[in-house]
């Protein structure tokens, strides 16, 4: 028998994969060297709209080293194959044909169209530049507004419209609201904003690669990905390798933050070059390649109508939208604003709601999932407007949000947009994170500052957010026309020494699932955190799932790792009551022993399955195996929520924003490890904060991205950022056995208002109401001198703009 063993779940364990990461002692896609591999590089268009007039491979295939040189007639002679999407928002959405290379067009500055395969990495590049290539230049289609004008260049010419798709929900149509022209027209305010969303790149540590080994029995395939079993059913599909002969692992992947989560061209390249050459090969692209080829994220333009009545009683709220798709479908690309449709109301209590997105292709590299998709967008735009409708009542924002959210004796709550808030308490994560700020005592102080004229001013920004996450269920993504389901996939092995191995469909880039699910999995069981290994990322030991994104991976995955070990214990009992002579009425099962009521006698799960091995006394008809899996897909999704309050001083003199403090208080339900949270919170607050202050890719007139390197694309260091204060208030979840909510991308959704908020409140009486991100110091100087700056179409300066913007949104 084993001693009582401390609950796991709630302890702040050290995650057991870091020691193999900090030391090296791991293997990254890249690592990867097999016997005999070639290299492939991928030669890239510096056009971003353009006809390919002539290419000529002769010259790189005698370079050194070269094996061979394809392009598109050489690995897609009919022009079948097609990059998949996974999500066709619209029955009639735009849908053009994404090549593995292009063929006699290009459609973004970027986009292969040939390929080298040559012996050494090194030899695959300088071939590049024997590649004779042509191009007549096409006009390059940039600014969303201006490709959906009458007349407008064509992206794609076999499509009549630079419009990929318009997508519309409303309230009063659904039956979960009233009307929004009508509660506009009768209330007595009505406020319009415009507000931009920059383009973003997923900057993860490790860039891109695949390795291929065709030699075997399967085709092997090692990516650096989010999705492996995606990958695989995906490749399958677009490819015809039948999905048995295909084996996808993904190793450590270092990050990924929705960027790995596509299927890549050169992931099916390096399939079709392997198979025809009958030889294993290996693409692992640059920092730079990443930047212009990799997708990027965001790109919107959101129009949001806000009415109230004179208390600031919330009457409606009208979103319109325009998304920057690019040149193509990603793989969820056309779905990502339209998870943001949910999330507009935010926690508010508002009676009608009417949401429009139009998706645009334009001739930038495509848009796709990044950490949030969608949420971050939404919750952006309504915590900005709640923040200048405050201003026009002349009410603390703080009073105009809890005027209007949802209470917590009113959960659950279904929303305007249709959604059921299981839990929340908005009230008590706002009160402890006013406490932890000092709130009342920094407005003071703003108010001395203004008073005094210090050409330091003091701004306090506010973001209470709640988001979906937990990208399920099944049947609300099929009403979506999303092309998978929701589900996720976990079982549980019990070895005769008493250890167990989990296999989980959700495969980690570093989020610390090996450590989390042992942690469940000793609890359910047991067991010691340490006789717990947790096997992911490969297809053919973890043969099914649905992989990582979205918050999921606990609500969703690690709650089928519970159901598997309730199987577990299931199989266990009648074998354990049969070795106790006893009824398995009289049994009860705590702390890894099964133990007969009043007495004690009693078993572990570890003798259990030592004796299911020996198979010498089991009850007649048993099977010898405690092996269980599960498949978990939840009713409902996940709705964590939080409070965060950022105080930022703005130097008006030089536009320079110091973050002075930062708090937030989070509600994720039931913590399986806090050090993790505090981990993950404190990487997501990062990324949002970057956002606000530091990050934008930038294409100029001609399209060609400007931002193609991190000497230009602004990430921030460690010395950028404050330190962060995190506390947590706990509602458990109602939707899955461990009370959880998630987590990943939660610091990401509410930090960037809350940064924008607080510049935006300590400059606004200079008759600044809004920046556009990120906001530079060249941006915040000019709006302080000159009102309102937005950088406007492609090709502006940062700090360049259009002059201020009116009430209405318009262009003055």
């Amino acid at each position: 028998m084993t001693a009582t063993i401390e609950p796991e779940v709630g302890k702040s364990r050290r995650r057991k994969e870091d020691e193999r990461l900090i030391t090296g002692r791991t293997r990254w896609t890249d690592n990867i060297a097999l016997p005999g591999m070639l290299h492939l590089a991928v030669l890239r268009c510096p056009l971003a709209h353009a006809k390919i007039t002539s290419l000529d491979t002769s010259a790189a295939k005698e370079s050194p080293g070269v094996i061979a040189v394809y392009t598109a007639a050489d690995l897609d002679p009919d022009g079948s194959i097609g990059m998949p999407c996974a999500w066709p928002v619209t029955p009639d959405m735009g849908a053009p044909r994404r090549p593995v290379l292009a063929a006699d067009r290009v459609n973004f500055a970027g986009e292969g169209v040939a390929v080298v395969v040559a012996r050494s990495a090194g030899e695959a590049h300088d071939a590049l530049e024997a590649i004779e290539a042509d191009y007549d230049e096409l006009p390059p289609v940039l600014d969303m507004e201006a490709a959906l004008a009458e007349g407008a260049p064509l992206v794609h010419e076999e499509l009549d419209s630079n419009k990929n798709a318009l997508w519309v929900f409303d309230s009063a149509g659904a039956g979960t609201g009233g009307d929004v022209e009508q509660a506009l027209s009768s209330s007595e305010i009505v406020l319009k904003r415009r507000f931009r969303q920059q383009r973003l790149v997923p900057a993860f540590m490790e860039p891109r690669a695949c390795v291929v080994d065709p030699t075997g029995t399967q085709v092997t395939m090692w990516s650096a990905t989010q999705v492996p079993h995606i990958l695989r059913v995906m490749s399958a599909m677009t490819l015809g390798i039948p999905e048995h002969k295909l084996r996808v692992i993904a190793p450590d992947v270092g990050g990924g933050f929705g960027g790995k989560i596509g299927v890549l061209p050169e992931e099916m390249m390096a399939l079709l070059v392997a198979q025809k050459l009958g030889k294993p090969v290996k693409w692992n692209e640059s920092r730079s390649e990443t930047m212009l080829a990799a997708h990027h994220g965001r790109d919107q333009i959101q129009d949001l109508t806000i009415s109230a009545n004179a208390d600031g009683t919330l009457t409606g709220l009208k979103v319109e939208l325009l998304a920057n798709l690019g040149a193509y479908n990603g793989l969820v690309g056309p779905g990502v604003p339209i998870l943001g449709a949910f999330m507009f109301n935010a926690i508010y209590k508002i009676p009608a709601y009417h949401f429009a997105c139009t998706n645009v292709f334009t001739t930038t590299t495509l848009t796709d999932a990044y950490r949030g998709a969608g949420r971050p967008e939404a919750t952006f735009a309504i915590e900005r407007i709640m923040d200048e409708l405050a201003d026009e009542l002349g009410m603390d924002p703080l009073e105009l949000r809890e005027k209007n959210w949802i209470k917590h004796e009113e959960f659950p709550y279904t929303t305007v947009a249709g959604l059921t808030y299981d839990t929340g308490n908005y009230e008590a994560a706002t009160e402890k994170a006013k406490q932890l700020f000092g709130y009342d005592e920094l407005r003071r102080e703003q108010e001395r500052r203004r008073a005094a004229n210090d050409p330091v001013q003091l701004g306090i920004g506010i973001s209470t957010f709640t988001e979906m996450c937990g990208l399920a269920p099944s049947r609300v993504l099929g009403s979506l026309d999303y092309g998978a389901g929701g589900w996720e996939y976990a079982s549980l092995r019990m070895l005769p020494t008493g250890k167990v191995e989990v296999t989980t469909g959700a495969s980690a880039h570093g989020q610390g699932h090996e450590t989390a699910w042992s942690q469940i999995v000793a609890d359910q069981l047991g067991v010691p955190f340490e006789d717990v290994e947790v096997l992911h990322g490969d297809t053919q030991s973890s043969h099914k799932g649905l992989d990582t994104y979205g918050s999921r991976s606990l609500v969703v995955g690690g709650i089928a790792v519970v159901k598997a070990a309730e199987k577990v214990i299931a199989k266990a009992k009648p074998i354990a009551a049969h070795l106790l002579e006893c009824s398995e009425d009289d049994l009860e099962f705590t702390g890894g022993k099964f133990a007969v009521k009043g007495t004690d006698s009693a078993t572990t799960i570890q003798d259990v399955a030592l004796a299911v091995f020996a198979a010498h006394n089991l009850p007649d008809g048993t099977e010898p195996s405690l092996d269980s899996d599960a498949t978990f897909d939840p009713e409902n999704f996940s709705f964590p929520h939080g409070t965060h309050l950022c105080a930022a001083e703005v130097d008006t003199e030089t536009g320079r924003v110091t973050l002075r403090s930062y708090v937030c208080v989070d509600d994720v339900g039931t913590v399986v490890n806090p050090l993790i949270v505090e981990g993950q919170v404190h990487g997501g607050l990062a990324q949002g904060i970057a956002q606000a202050l530091f990050e934008e890719a930038v294409h100029d007139e001609s399209g060609t991205l400007t931002t193609g390197t991190f000497a230009d694309y602004l990430l921030p260091s460690a010395a950028d950022l404050p330190s962060f204060t995190t506390e947590r208030t706990e509602t458990p979840s109602t939707t899955n056995p461990l009370g959880a909510k998630g987590v990943g991308e939660a610091g990401t959704i509410a930090s960037t208002p809350a940064v924008v908020n607080a510049v935006v409140d300590a400059v606004r009486h200079f008759g600044v109401n809004d920046i556009e991100m990120p906001l530079s110091p060249m941006r915040v100087w000019s709006a302080v001198r000159h009102g309102t700056v937005r950088a406007g179409g492609p090709g502006n300066e940062a700090g360049g703009g259009l002059g201020s913007i009116d009430a209405s949104g318009g262009a003055q």
